[in-house]
Formats: C-alpha cells, sequence, structure tokens
C-alpha cells in the first residue's frame, strides 16, 4: 500500500509539552513549578523553579561530568555560555554556597554609609594614596577610585579636563632629583618643574638600580610605583644567544644623533616610571629597528628576551607603550623635537646638505571620517590622504618631516621650509632640488630671495632646442662614471624678469628633458645627476612604507580643522562640467557646419540663403548649444568658485590628529638614520655594498648574541652570519664601533662588539 509524502511513519514520537532536548542523551523537562535533568534515562537532577541554586548546580554537574557541553546547556536553560563558565568558577572556588551568590550590588542596600564617604573625601584631602584609603577602610582600590568618581574629586591646584585621559595634557613631571634616576617624593616639585630642562641628570649618565638580579626588578617596580623612580636604570645579566641582541648595534649611531639628549631637553621627563623617557625611546627606536612596525605587534614576541636586550626583566606592554606616546604627543612639541634633531643632524653630516630634496608623501586614509583628498601618484587616483613633506640630504636620508594642512601642495608648502632650513645650515650654501608640483617662477624668486638655489624640472610648453646643439658631458660619482648627452643655455621668465640656466637632457628616443637651475658655478653633468637623483627620495619612501609601515596609523583620533578655510566648490564644479561639455558639443557641430560649406556645391546652392536652408536642422541644433552655452556661463558666473569648508557638511570639519603621528614618524626617521650610518660603515668593507649592504646590516641587527657584563663593559658577540665574507664585514664593522666609545644609555658600560669567528 502506497503511502502520501505527507503521511508520517512516527507518530507517536513526539517530546512531551516542557520538554527541551539539551544534546542526543539528556532532556530537561519542565512540569507545574518543577524541573527534572534526564541524562540516558536517568534523573541527574530535580528541583523547583525557583531554587537557583539548584538549577546552576546541575548547569555545573552536566558540564564537568561531560554530558554536555557549555553551549548546549547555555542554550537549553536560557543563558549565556559566560554565565555557564561563571558557575563553573564559582562552584570551583566556594562549592554550593558560592552557587547562591546573586548578580551585582544587593539592590536597596546603600553602596556605603555617608560617614565612611566624607572619610574616604577627607583621606585623599590630606594627601593619602588610593592604595593607603583602601587598606585602612579594608576595600579594594577600584572601589576607593569609583567612590572619589562619584563624588567630583579632583586634584588640588588643578582644573578638571573633558579631555579623555590619553589626550590630556600632562603635568610636567620633571623633579630635581636627588640621586641619578630617583625623583623627589615631593609633589610640589613636579608642578613647579621648569618645562624645558630639569635639574636630573642627562639621559645618557649612569643611573643607579636597587635590584640585584636582571630578571627580578621587582624593588624599581616598588620605587616607581611609589613616585621615587624616574627610570629604570639598565641592568644586563650574562647569557648566551640572546634572540635579536645584534640591533645593539646601532647604538652608537643612536647616540651619536642626539635622540636621547634632545628628547631630554623637549620633554624632561614622563614622571615617576619604571619605564620613563628613555627607556621608553629606545623601546621604540629598538622596535623600529627589529621591524616590529606597530606597538600591537609586541604581542607576537616574548617580553623577556627582548627586555634583556634593553637591561630590563621585560619590554613594556602594548597598552603602557601607547600610553607613553599619547603621553609625549600631549605635550604638543614634536615639531620642536623635529627641530633639535635636524640641527643635530645638519652638525653631524654637514658635509651632505648642499644639496636638499623636497618631496611631499600621501598617506591614504581608508577610515570613516570624511577628510580632504588629494591625488595618491602611485595609485593614480584622488582618495582620502593626508600629506607629508620630506627634507632629505643629497644621499637620501631624511632630515626633516612637517604635515601639510590640508593637503597643501608644494608650492604653498616649501616657503615656510625655507626659514627651517636657514635655521639648522646657518649661512651655508644649500641648493634646494624638488619635481614638477614646485614649479612656479614667483617661488623660484622667493628661493632666490631667501638666499637658497633651486634644481628643478621644467613645466608647461617650451621651445624644442636642435639636435646640433647637443654635446656629451661627464662626471665623476662615487667611482663611477657617468654620461649624458645635454644642452646647455639661458632662458627668461617672468617676461624677462627671471633668468635662470637651462640644461636639457635629450634621450636615446629623442625626448627631451630640460632641468632649470640658478646655479652656474657647477658643471652641467654634476647638476643633472643632482636632479636625476631625485629619486633616491622616492626610494625612500618605498622602503620606509614597507620596512617601518610609514603610512600606518598610529592612532585614530582627529582634530577639528579650521571650518573658514576655503575649497573648491562642488557647485561649481558640476555647472562647469556641464559648460565643457556643452563647449565640445559646440565645437562638434561647428566643425561639421563647416565642412559642408567646404564641399558646398555652388551650382546647387549659390547663395547663403539657400545653404542655410539646406543645413537648417544643423544650425537649429548649433543655435539651441549656442544659447545652452549662454545660460551655462552666466549660471556658473553667479557660484562662488571656492566656499568655506563647514559650509559644505553638516558635521564639523576634521583632520587626523598630527602629534602622535608626527612623533612615530621622527623615531622612525632616527632610526633610518641609523641604519644609514651603519650602511657607510660597513660599506668598505663589503664588495656588494651598493646592492645588499642594507640586506647585510638587516642581518646583523636580527641576529642573536652572547652579553657578558664586566665593571665597566657590556660585551655583545655576535652570532656569525651566513657566510664568511658576510662574517668579516661585521667583523670590520664591529672594530670601528668600539672606537667610539659608546656607553649604553642611562648607564655607565662601554659597548664593546665582537662576532664569533667561522668554525
Amino acid at each position: 500500500m502506497a503511502t502520501s509524502p505527507t503521511d508520517d511513519f512516527f507518530p507517536d514520537a513526539r517530546n512531551p509539552e516542557g520538554t527541551i532536548a539539551i544534546n542526543d542523551r539528556c532532556l530537561l523537562r519542565t512540569q507545574s513549578a518543577h524541573r527534572v535533568v534526564v541524562v540516558c534515562g536517568l534523573v541527574l537532577a530535580h528541583y523547583a523553579i525557583q531554587d537557583a541554586i539548584s538549577e546552576a548546580y546541575a548547569m555545573v554537574n552536566l558540564v564537568e561530568q561531560g554530558w554536555a557541553d557549555q553551549n548546549d546547556v547555555a542554550r537549553a536553560f536560557n543563558c549565556s555560555v559566560r554565565t555557564v563558565r561563571r558557575q563553573q568558577r564559582r562552584f570551583e572556588d566556594g562549592g554550593m554556597a558560592a552557587l547562591g551568590q546573586g548578580r551585582g550590588f544587593p539592590q536597596g542596600r546603600p553602596r556605603q554609609q555617608p560617614s565612611r564617604t566624607q572619610w574616604i573625601h577627607r583621606l585623599k584631602g590630606q594627601g593619602h594614596s588610593n592604595r593607603e584609603i583602601a587598606r585602612r577602610m579594608g576595600v579594594s582600590e577600584m572601589a576607593i577610585r569609583k567612590s572619589l568618581r562619584r563624588l567630583g574629586w579632583t586634584e588640588p591646584n588643578r582644573q578638571p579636563s573633558l579631555l579623555p585621559m590619553e589626550e590630556r595634557p600632562p603635568v610636567d613631571p620633571r623633579p630635581s632629583v636627588s640621586a641619578p634616576g630617583l625623583a623627589s617624593p615631593d609633589p610640589t616639585a613636579a608642578e613647579g618643574a621648569n618645562p624645558k630642562r630639569s635639574a636630573s641628570s642627562s639621559p645618557t649618565a649612569p643611573s643607579c638600580s636597587a635590584d640585584i638580579d636582571p630578571a627580578d626588578r621587582r624593588t624599581d617596580r616598588l620605587l616607581a610605583r611609589l613616585g621615587l623612580l624616574e627610570d629604570a636604570a639598565p641592568l644586563f645579566g650574562a647569557g648566551t644567544a640572546i634572540p635579536r641582541a645584534g640591533v645593539l648595534l646601532a647604538l652608537p649611531a643612536l647616540v651619536a644623533g642626539g635622540v636621547f639628549e634632545s628628547a631630554r631637553q623637549i620633554y624632561g621627563s614622563l614622571g615617576p616610571s619604571f619605564y620613563g623617557l628613555r627607556t621608553s625611546l629606545l623601546t621604540l627606536l629598538l622596535m623600529a629597528l627589529w621591524r616590529i612596525k606597530r606597538p600591537e605587534a609586541l604581542k607576537e614576541h616574548s617580553p623577556a628576551d627582548l627586555g634583556r636586550v634593553l637591561g630590563l626583566d621585560r619590554t613594556p606592554e602594548v597598552k603602557t607603550l601607547r600610553r607613553k606616546l599619547a603621553r609625549l604627543a600631549a605635550y604638543q612639541r614634536a615639531a620642536e623635537f623635529g627641530r633639535a634633531l635636524a640641527q643635530r643632524r645638519v652638525a653631524l653630516r654637514g658635509a651632505a646638505m648642499g644639496f636638499l630634496y623636497v618631496d611631499g608623501h600621501v598617506r591614504v586614509y581608508h577610515g570613516q571620517h570624511r577628510l580632504p583628498k588629494t591625488h595618491v601618484a602611485r595609485m593614480r587616483l584622488s582618495m582620502p590622504a593626508t600629506s607629508d613633506y620630506w627634507v632629505n640630504d643629497k644621499d637620501g636620508d631624511p632630515l626633516f618631516v612637517v604635515t601639510a594642512q590640508a593637503n597643501a601642495g608644494l608650492v604653498k608648502m616649501l616657503p615656510g621650509l625655507l626659514d627651517e632650513v636657514r635655521r639648522w645650515v646657518g649661512k651655508r650654501r644649500v641648493t634646494f632640488v624638488f619635481d614638477r608640483g614646485g614649479y612656479s617662477p614667483k617661488l623660484f624668486q622667493e628661493i632666490l630671495a631667501a638666499g637658497f638655489d633651486l634644481l628643478t624640472y621644467r613645466k608647461g610648453r617650451y621651445p624644442r632646442i636642435p639636435q646640433a646643439r647637443f654635446g656629451k658631458h661627464a662626471t665623476r660619482q662615487d667611482g663611477h662614471r657617468i654620461t649624458y648627452v645635454l644642452a646647455d643655455q639661458e632662458v627668461r621668465l617672468l617676461k624677462g624678469k627671471l633668468r635662470l640656466r637651462q640644461i636639457t637632457r635629450l634621450m636615446d628616443n629623442g625626448h627631451q628633458t630640460p632641468i632649470l637651475t640658478s646655479r652656474r658655478d657647477l658643471g652641467a653633468a654634476l647638476l643633472a645627476y643632482r636632479m636625476f637623483e631625485r629619486w633616491r627620495q622616492e626610494n625612500f619612501f618605498k622602503y620606509l612604507r614597507e620596512e617601518y609601515a610609514l603610512d600606518a596609523l598610529a592612532d585614530h583620533a582627529v582634530a577639528p580643522e579650521d571650518p573658514t578655510r576655503e575649497v573648491p566648490n562642488p557647485a561649481w564644479a558640476a555647472v562647469d562640467i556641464q559648460l565643457r561639455q556643452a563647449q565640445a558639443e559646440m565645437d562638434r557641430f561647428q566643425a561639421e557646419y563647416g565642412l559642408e560649406a567646404l564641399v558646398n556645391c555652388e551650382r546647387d546652392r549659390a547663395t547663403m540663403r539657400g545653404f542655410k536652408i539646406a543645413h537648417g536642422k544643423l544650425g537649429t541644433k548649433i543655435w539651441n548649444v549656442f544659447k545652452r552655452l549662454t545660460a551655462l556661463k552666466a549660471r556658473r558666473d553667479k557660484i562662488p568658485r571656492r566656499v568655506p569648508v563647514q559650509s559644505l557638511h553638516a558635521e564639523p570639519a576634521v583632520k587626523l590628529a598630527p602629534e602622535r603621528k608626527h612623533l612615530t614618524n621622527l623615531l622612525k626617521m632616527v632610526a633610518y638614520q641609523a641604519e644609514s650610518d651603519l650602511f657607510r660603515a660597513v660599506s668598505p668593507h663589503y664588495c656588494r655594498a651598493q646592492d645588499e649592504g642594507r640586506t647585510l646590516i638587516q642581518s646583523a641587527l636580527a641576529s642573536a648574541a652572547d652579553l657578558d657584563v664586566t665593571k665597566n663593559e657590556l660585551r655583545i658577540t655576535l652570532a656569525p652570519l651566513s657566510s664568511p665574507h658576510r662574517t668579516r664585514a661585521i667583523a670590520a664593522l664591529c672594530q670601528e664601533l668600539n672606537q667610539t666609545n659608546t656607553v649604553f644609555p642611562g648607564s655607565s658600560l662601554r659597548l664593546h662588539y665582537a662576532i664569533h669567528p667561522e668554525t
């Protein structure tokens, strides 16, 4: 007998009402005011619905005995998986009695008596810490902080801030100290400290530690907690094959660059802390050289191993490092810090400042905030972004960086850089080298009036030079002979008011590349070489994007932008597009009408009247387009071409907060400078330096090393590299670094480098 598709083979197989299947072995049955938990046909638990303790105990038994997992139990008992885990922890800690604990604070019961609240306020007013108040009252420190927050407590003589803690400008924590590395416990000394310079020792001066074991810094951490330690002194222990200890090769270059001393002069101190200013900066610099591109990436590395390289028991955590960056950014002194670093770099490498390359780098933004758009050349798109302008020396090493307001072009940004550069270089003769983005004859006049020279490409239309005027010009640079086919001549711009020298290069395919310069004392081949070496700066941007994460966001904060800043009016642009389309249509119709007049046969249409009648439809189209053109021009003239940015959007105009990003850019710049210094030092000892010199330095910085501590020295012995000739090159570099007699910052240990010989 056939059955229909709707027939039920098991008509009586129904779960009774109030039954919930936990899984294929367990059931939960509810009837009237009771519940039963059944496992494989046997009753595991039987309790009243109002009995929360018994229900929690049943949930714990199901999971602990392996009858069901947490997800199944949570679904059957209509609760979250977190609730099931919480009940398990409570049962493990306190048994059945702990399962009776209610959620939250008992309703209707005051959290604290008014007398206890007044006591907290009085103790806090007397200067006691939250921890001491919690100890006296027998509660947790968190309870004291919450009570003070409810009371609206603010520190005496300090205005309450509406900014979040990470954006709040910190109180200057630079107290005078009685011993190196120890901060004064007097809070009034910190408030009255000089923001420019503290009376404490220099950042490279030796400081003392109250600990003996390098792996156990509890005493120093306690001193920092009590406000008696400004920065933890480095304390090294002997060890073999310490991972990434080869990065200590960069310390002589970092110390010579003056980053620690400049930071001390500008920022002073981060206040009583275990991870102070010197330690935080050293951590960020070594992270860049280790290619740990963001603080969040520290979670992927062993804190103890990295801490041994720093002379600490462990590196700071991610939140600690981000908090230090936020505190430094709150001072708003990154620009001043950058100037100090630039001045020291000029004093260290003044010979490389004769030619300075200036170019902009666009950092694309993919977030939700509305930012100004700019053209991204490498993507050939216009996207929301922020523009940074870098100044590099003739070898391509970075010297200075500044963030443009609203993606201003090089023509607007370069005049502001002239005064900055003059501060660093003094009376030295400097030539600015930039691309066509800075082409402006009026700007050229400003550069020359400021006492600088210029070297750039010529932009726009220019007369081609006869091929007979070209000749071969040669120069010798970096041991190589370079030959160009050039034509040298004088040109006049601005109706003869500006006279410059034009050097034109003839390519093999016949293309001519004109170069403008004010330098008449140098050979044409040398100037052409310097102009074409501008690609070193482009390579620098690419290298920092890939190796140092130059485009990474340092934070997600935004800052208000000037609402009166004028931007192109989208309404004007829309009408202008329609006008250009109508003009193109008019040009097409006129061309067609003229062609018809050219081929007109006079025997058929001898008069103009006959021609117009024959082509009346085309003439009507022309008149219609002419009327539309006239209307669009009148409409466009009534629309302002630029309007305030605030008038275009309902929300306030914002920009990415520049301070923390500027600070991280400066630290990455210093790390790159140290890497470049090591590259130049190893080049005479490595024949393939031009091809793989930086790769060699990266391998050495990432290699393991043995550490040995004597009374006056920290001996770093690196592991041999992949081949004997690379090992010999690093050994020669170690000998040069030993001659610098560099002392580890914050200690009295002189650094001594060596490398294990090949076995």
